[in-house]
């Protein structure tokens, strides 16, 4: 949908130059009543030239007439075919100067935990080019000995439901296409909420990994007959050995 030039300085030109209400100038430029009024009585835009609609191509004169001789009647715009999508974004998204410095850990945590996105995705989610998202993924990036991984719906660089837009939509291509998905990348698929409600797998502790076939057979058979032993008098319990010199005091 276009919108309309200069409303302010429209609504100036629309003031000096027609008999149209305030209530219909205001309903036109997108702006108050009182606004409007506040114009007329020179309270509001001061030293700002009209901007003539008409002659800028975004008003044909019978809007004017009809509206002069109808207080009900709302003006509208002339349509304009090159204004049409005006609306759509186009190209890599904007990334203020502040931020720009945070998209390489983005990227980063991307590439790691949401490998099945494509680089032109992960570009419209933090704005970047390909090829960067290219040189992290390869680690060939000049500071990637530096760079850690960071959410980037926490950094501010994309929405929590853009996000998972384009994973929901990277899990479907994959459906689509028939690949088998393991259980670790079946859980990335899903959405953030999802995915934190979801219950984890156990897993075993990298320090005892290999040892769920150790035996300890023998083990239990000496304590076993370590917990069968007759332990009814202190000497026999410590096990302390039999002193020869009974007679000598400790030095």
């Amino acid at each position: 949908m276009a919108k309309l030039l200069h409303p302010k300085a429209t609504a100036v030109w629309l003031v000096d130059n027609t008999t149209i209400s305030f209530k219909q100038i205001a309903d036109f430029v997108g702006m108050h009543e009182l606004e409007i009024q506040g114009i007329a009585d020179g309270d509001v835009a001061t030293g700002v030239k009209g901007f003539d609609p008409v002659a800028n191509n975004q008003l044909v004169p019978e809007e004017i007439t009809n509206a002069e001789g109808n207080v009900l009647y709302k003006m509208k715009l002339k349509f304009n075919a090159a204004a049409s999508g005006e609306e759509k974004r186009r190209g890599p998204r904007y990334t203020p100067l502040s931020k720009r410095q945070d998209r390489p850990a983005s990227i980063l945590w991307l590439v790691k935990f949401h490998p099945e996105l494509s680089d032109g995705q992960v570009g419209k989610l933090v704005g970047t080019t390909k090829p960067t998202i290219q040189a992290i993924r390869e680690r060939t990036h000049w500071n990637i000995a530096n760079i850690q991984p960071i959410d980037p719906v926490a950094l501010g660089l994309c929405k929590q439901s853009e996000l998972d837009a384009a994973v929901q939509k990277a899990a479907a291509k994959r459906a689509a296409e028939g690949d088998v998905m393991s259980d670790d990348e079946r859980r990335k698929l899903v959405s953030t909420q999802t995915s934190l409600g979801m219950e984890a797998e156990p897993k075993i502790p990298s320090a005892i990994e290999g040892l769920e076939t150790f035996s300890l057979s023998e083990d239990t058979d000496s304590e076993d007959d370590a917990s069968n032993a007759d332990f009814s008098d202190a000497d026999s319990f410590f096990n302390l050995p039999e002193n020869d010199d009974e007679g000598e005091q400790p030095r």
